[in-house]
């Protein structure tokens, strides 16, 4: 990454190419002091500069010179202490993610023989503190402040990187959420250490203090396990039900660090403009106790409506498998596997998906897997707790029947 970027202004022409190529808006042209008016010299703003390196390639006349930093041989691992957890809020409400990060934590902490942190960051958020506490957070770092009031990028990375420069953390859990992955590359880039994302398994090697991160890799077929053996902290995103929540100690106690701010370092490039509820399904399907899912095996968009309404009569919501999704049967939001949500609900009815290991990544920790296919040998009917073979469009109704006749009595 670079470390240093400047104007040659014996060699810079004024064309001007530069400043119409940066993506950021971070290069003005302005009138030369010995020539006013006449020639003009290209200004890097520094505070906007990502140090991307398209205006170096964008100039032909080699008036930009950019300094890249040297190759780390790594840092000193003792100075590095700790298990921390990013707690996620939107408009104050914590993830139910972190919970899950907090209990698995907890584990990792105890093996090391550290403390378990959150970092929570937002505006009026301090509130929320105790809540981490009471699920097993032993210090609790709150950037609270009106700047922090909607997520953005720049101003998230900016207060989270100086923290973990301040107090480094040997660990950071992040929930692999669309805000989790939205910055914690930004922040790992920050800090030059790894990231794994997607983890699905979480281990220590206590020899070496390494944490074993294990993830899928190559489109599913295989779980990889990384390590971060160099550089710290070692950083980390996880899949939402993944692991199991930790549970809430009454009157437990821990330690709330008000963290100072200087709102004048967090430069932000963005403006946020509103915030838009998903309202296409009723149920969250994270959250969802019963989930039937529908696959290419239902044949047709309308397919979905039988789904919705046996999921209605159970009180559960519809999710579907990547291939119904990409059919356009169904929006991307019921997309279940290693490319969409990760569930573990108490029951999960697997109606015409095959079971190929991207969705069933997703789905495999339910407690009950019904699954209703014609092809008593594809992967989903032999891992099922209960298989149905047969026309999904004879046994769903006949399901309904069913439920809706001994309601009735």
């Amino acid at each position: 990454m670079a470390n240093s970027i400047k104007v040659l202004n014996d060699k810079c022409v004024g064309c001007g190419q530069c400043a119409g190529a940066c993506p950021f808006g971070a290069i003005s042209m302005v009138e030369r002091p010995e020539h006013p008016k006449k020639f003009k010299l290209a200004v890097i703003d520094l505070n906007k500069c990502t140090y991307c390196g398209t205006c170096f390639q964008t100039c032909k006349f080699n008036s930009i010179e950019i300094k890249k930093d040297a190759p780390q041989a790594g840092v000193d691992k003792s100075e590095y202490k700790g298990v921390w957890v990013y707690a996620e809020q939107r408009h104050g409400e914590i993830a139910g993610v972190v919970y899950e990060l907090l209990n698995e934590g907890k584990r990792l902490s105890k093996q090391l023989g550290t403390t378990l942190s959150a970092v929570l960051i937002g505006d009026n958020i301090k509130s929320k503190a105790q809540d981490l506490i009471s699920r097993g957070a032993d210090k609790v770092y709150v950037c609270d402040d009106p700047i922090f009031i909607e997520f953005q990028d720049d101003t998230y990375t900016s207060i989270l990187t100086q923290l973990i420069k301040k107090e480094k953390p040997e660990i950071i859990l992040m929930g692999a959420t669309n805000i989790g992955r939205s910055f914690a590359s930004r922040v790992a880039a920050r800090i030059h250490t790894g990231l794994t994302a997607d983890c699905t398994s979480l281990e220590i090697d206590l020899e070496t203090r390494n944490l074993q991160q294990t993830r899928p890799a190559f489109g599913g077929n295989i779980m990889a396990t990384i390590l971060t053996t160099a550089h710290r902290p070692q950083m980390c995103t996880v899949r939402h039900k993944v692991f199991k929540e930790a549970k809430v100690e009454e009157g437990r106690k821990g330690e709330i660090v008000d963290c100072k701010i200087d709102v004048a370092t967090l430069v932000n490039r963005t403006k946020f403009l509103g915030f838009i509820k998903d309202e296409s399904s009723n149920v969250n399907i994270g959250d969802a106790d019963i989930i039937v899912a529908g696959g290419r095996g239902l044949g047709k968009s309308d397919g979905f409506k039988l789904l919705k309404d046996l999921a209605e009569l159970l009180g559960g919501a519809v999710g579907a498998s990547r291939a119904a999704v990409d059919s356009e049967w169904i929006p991307y939001s019921h997309q279940i596997g290693q490319t969409g949500k990760t569930v573990a609900p108490k029951v999960y009815i697997a109606c015409g998906i095959s079971g190929q290991i991207q969705h069933t990544v997703g789905m495999n920790s339910s407690d009950i897997i019904i699954a209703i296919n014609k092809d008593a040998s594809c992967p989903m009917m032999q891992t099922a707790t209960y298989a149905l073979e047969g026309d999904l469009y004879e046994i769903i109704p006949n399901i309904i029947k069913e439920i809706k006749s001994i309601r009735c009595n």
